[in-house]
């Protein structure tokens, strides 16, 4: 196999393990380009090919997230705020084939993603290499540098704690679609009773703007409570001249806020399981959307709404 054959073909693989190992988009993008170049000096080195260029690469892509995930969580104890993953949407061409968002919606999900942070770095990799990718305990084994013993209890353990933590889905997708359409137009309508009559009783909104303003730090959780954010959403968006997009966000159902110009301004990924909206999780951090394309300046567009006429209630909500 060719470097650059290698490169085509293995490329959505390994930023498939990277991404659901950090949950970040352009750090996974790049351990993967670090991987590829390890594997073009291993080429250029005398040595020959490597053996099976996917092992090669899989042990490197994972040996360098584990490596990476180590200092993210300590950097993760001093974020501003919620941590959620970077959304990933359809159409960035980083999986390789459009239809693996659909088909691997569960464990690309945020919820599922939020799930594996609990566990160590490694694992992680092993529950991902071995439950999510097929690979054989020997194989994972060599991956991290454990026995295959260690790397079945290290299995064993992640998959006990997924099963209890495990996100519930919508198992019809028709009905999760009909219900997210229903749910983004009660948003842009601003229609707190339409909002409710959706959510969970223990329905919670979670956001991440990484510290930067507009923003809530903490959960709101309540379906009263998040049905009268989310309906002031709605208002200050028609106030600022934004619109609501249905998106799949990471294999689920979601919406994207643009503003006037087409700009992005928020990704919001929605939790449906039971004919219910369970949780709302707003990703608004610049730094966490900058992949997805030209961005709005939120400062700039609520001066321009408060200055504009403003009803009771629109107090910033994003």
């Amino acid at each position: 196999m060719t470097e650059e054959s290698a490169f085509e073909s293995l490329r959505p693989l390994m930023f498939s393990i990277a991404y659901r190992m950090l949950g970040r988009v352009s750090e996974a993008e790049d351990i993967v380009q670090e991987a590829f170049l390890r594997y073009h000096r291993a080429m250029a080195g005398g040595s020959g090919e490597p053996d099976s260029p996917k092992a090669y690469l899989s042990a490197v892509t994972t040996r360098l997230c584990i490596d990476h995930s180590r200092s993210a969580q300590v950097r993760r104890e001093v974020y501003v705020g919620e941590w959620l993953p970077e959304p990933l949407l359809p159409g960035l061409g980083l999986l390789g084939d459009p239809a693996e968002l659909a088909e691997q919606g569960d464990s690309l999900s945020m919820a599922f993603l939020l799930l594996l942070e609990r566990l160590s770095p490694v694992e992680r990799a092993v529950f991902l290499l071995h439950d999510v990718f097929g690979y054989g305990y020997d194989e994972t084994a060599r991956i991290v540098a454990r026995s295959e013993d260690n790397c079945r209890q290290l299995a064993r353990r992640a998959r006990q704690h997924v099963a209890e933590h495990r996100p519930r889905y919508e198992p019809s997708r028709d009905k999760r679609d009909e219900l997210a359409g229903k749910f983004l137009a009660a948003v842009g309508d601003g229609d707190i009773d339409g909002l409710v009559s959706m959510l969970a009783a223990d329905a919670a909104v979670y956001g991440d703007s990484g510290g930067q303003r507009p923003s809530w730090p903490r959960p709101i959780v309540g379906r009263e409570h998040v049905g009268r954010l989310l309906a002031a959403l709605g208002r200050q968006a028609r106030l600022a001249g934004a619109v609501l997009h249905p998106a799949e966000v990471n294999g689920q159902p979601g919406l994207k806020f643009l503003a006037a110009d087409g700009t992005l301004i928020c990704v919001i990924a929605l939790e449906i399981a039971d004919g219910r909206v369970h949780a709302v999780r707003s990703v608004i951090s610049r730094d966490k959307l900058r992949h997805l394309g030209p961005l709005t300046d939120l400062e700039e567009l609520i001066s321009q709404r408060r200055a504009g006429p403003a009803g009771p209630g629109d107090r910033p909500a994003l």
